[in-house]
């Protein structure tokens, strides 16, 4: 005999681990965690599937929502489990279930979608950046209630060159143009990192200091200028307050 199903129970979010904090800031814990404590999920709220370790993405069903993390890896190096995860997310988000990259996870959707990656002509982009929406943004169900400017935690050298078909192109920053996209109306790709506070974005710079120094950059004075970006980090709640809408309907 089958137990009664609790109504109280909320569908859980799936977050697609595609890769490790630098070693530095492990300490803290892995992507999941800090996306979870920033999306204010509680622990029995979220399913993590490993994909770079080799985990199999679960069936979609269930789902009130995916968030796909951050990776030192690179999408355009084509790795078996990355191609297999962007298909998995192409199913995904022509399904219709609600979607969130990150990063690497926002340029894993861009891909999937047939979208191109590829390395920053403007270079590295690292510490607190400056963010400026498109008008047309005050129109999304996440980003209508941000100011046109407002501050977020920034660390890659790929970017979105050309964003899928469909996609509206919704922020950009002064090194990158498509620091977040909406592809149809469920699945979204930020650039930068909603889930990192000012002690996540300071030790990536201090990590990645001998590469910022290579590239005529001041690690030092990145790391002073890292502020609190708390509009970026409200885009987290956000995607899981709109998806648990989606979901309840």
């Amino acid at each position: 005999m089958f137990a009664a199903v609790d109504a109280r129970v909320k569908a859980p979010f799936l977050i697609v681990e595609t890769g490790q904090p630098v070693r530095s800031m492990r300490r803290y814990g892995g992507f999941p965690h800090w996306i979870r404590v920033a999306a204010g999920l509680e622990a029995g709220e979220t399913v993590v599937a490993n994909v770079e370790r080799g985990d199999a993405l679960p069936g979609r069903e269930g789902f009130a929502g995916v968030i796909v993390s951050g990776s030192a890896a690179m999408v355009t190096d084509r790795a078996d489990w990355s191609e297999r995860s962007a298909e998995w997310l192409r199913e995904a988000a022509h399904e219709g279930l609600p979607l969130l990259g990150i990063c690497y996870g926002h340029q894993l959707l861009a891909h999937a979608l047939g979208g191109e990656v590829a390395y920053n002509p403007a270079g590295r982009e690292s510490g607190t950046v400056h963010i400026d929406l498109h008008p047309h943004a005050q129109d999304d169900p996440l980003f209508s209630a941000l100011p046109l400017k407002f501050t977020a935690h920034a660390t890659h050298v790929q970017t979105v060159a050309r964003p899928p078909e469909g996609a509206t192109v919704l922020a950009r920053s002064a090194q990158d143009d498509c620091h977040a996209f909406r592809w149809r109306d469920r699945a979204w790709g930020v650039q930068f990192h909603p889930e990192f506070a000012t002690h996540h974005m300071r030790g990536y710079v201090h990590a990645r200091a001998e590469h910022l120094r290579s590239e005529g950059h001041c690690p030092g004075t990145i790391a002073r200028n890292v502020t609190a970006a708390p509009q970026a980090r409200k885009l987290l709640r956000r995607f899981v307050r709109h998806a648990r809408g989606l979901h309840a309907r």
